[in-house]
């Protein structure tokens, strides 16, 4: 674990080698989601690692974790400044070209923008559960998690992931429920993304529907879609193992590919 100095900011940064390393093989850059942390991702970034040959780079945003906490509130267009300027500058200053994406959720969202945004290369993109638009059934739970948070235990679990646990959930919840984040939409950026794309996601995934990644491949030229039953919105966590062949396979893909 290190830090990276960014912006007036620093980020918790750690970089787990395969233990089955591919020569050349690009990086695997894994962004977490709304709530999310490097710690929350617990021992997933490592079986992927080991599993494709790759690098596994996994950093908490701004405000997450270890890294530095918010002094502002978040506004509707933080996923597209995040994926826009702070990842290129996080990915310049790891020396990182080209790697491949790994996003879940709101990383998975910030995955698409910058793939579909930026003129930096991406080898592919791998998204578990990302949001393109703000459906009804995302507010409906993300209102059912504002209630757990403040009468469950929940608020305690988070806590042991990050230093400012109440600035990353309301970082979080407030601008999802904000009346002006109801447009918030990234389609424009899926259709502009010119690497191969894979999308997870969980039958029963409990803020979104499956037209979220549906929409992906209607919308991208070259697109996987894996669908998981018995599976809710972290497919890394209720169907690791499912999700941990399915990139090793796409991974395989993209390297075998001498385009």
């Amino acid at each position: 674990m290190h830090t990276l100095a960014l912006r007036g900011h620093t980020l918790e940064v750690v970089r787990r080698p395969s233990a089955h390393p591919r020569p050349e093989a690009p990086a695997l850059v894994f962004l977490h989601e709304g709530l999310g942390s490097i710690a929350m991702w617990r021992d997933f970034p490592q079986r992927v690692a080991d599993a494709t040959g790759c690098e596994a780079i996994v950093y908490s945003r701004h405000g997450y974790g270890r890294s530095s906490p918010l002094t502002a509130p978040r506004t509707p267009d933080y996923m597209h400044v995040e994926a826009l300027q702070i990842l290129p500058a996080v990915l310049d200053a790891l020396q990182l070209r080209a790697p491949i994406l790994v996003g879940h959720s709101d990383g998975g969202s910030i995955a698409l923008i910058h793939a579909g945004g930026t003129p930096a290369p991406v080898r592919g993109v791998v998204v578990m559960a990302p949001h393109l638009y703000v459906e009804d059934v995302a507010l409906e739970g993300i209102r059912r998690t504002v209630d757990a948070y403040r009468t469950t235990d929940l608020r305690a679990r988070l806590a042991r992931f990050h230093a400012d646990v109440d600035g990353v959930f309301a970082g979080w919840s407030d601008i999802w429920l904000h009346p002006d984040f109801r447009d918030w939409n990234i389609e424009a950026f899926v259709s502009a993304i010119p690497c191969p794309v894979m999308a997870i996601q969980g039958e029963d995934d409990e803020y979104a529907t499956m037209d979220q990644i549906d929409r992906i491949a209607r919308l991208a030229p070259d697109v996987d879609l894996v669908k998981l039953a018995d599976c809710r919105h972290s497919p890394h966590k209720d169907q690791a193992d499912a999700v941990v062949e399915a990139i090793a396979g796409f991974v395989a893909r993209l390297l075998d590919d001498p385009h």
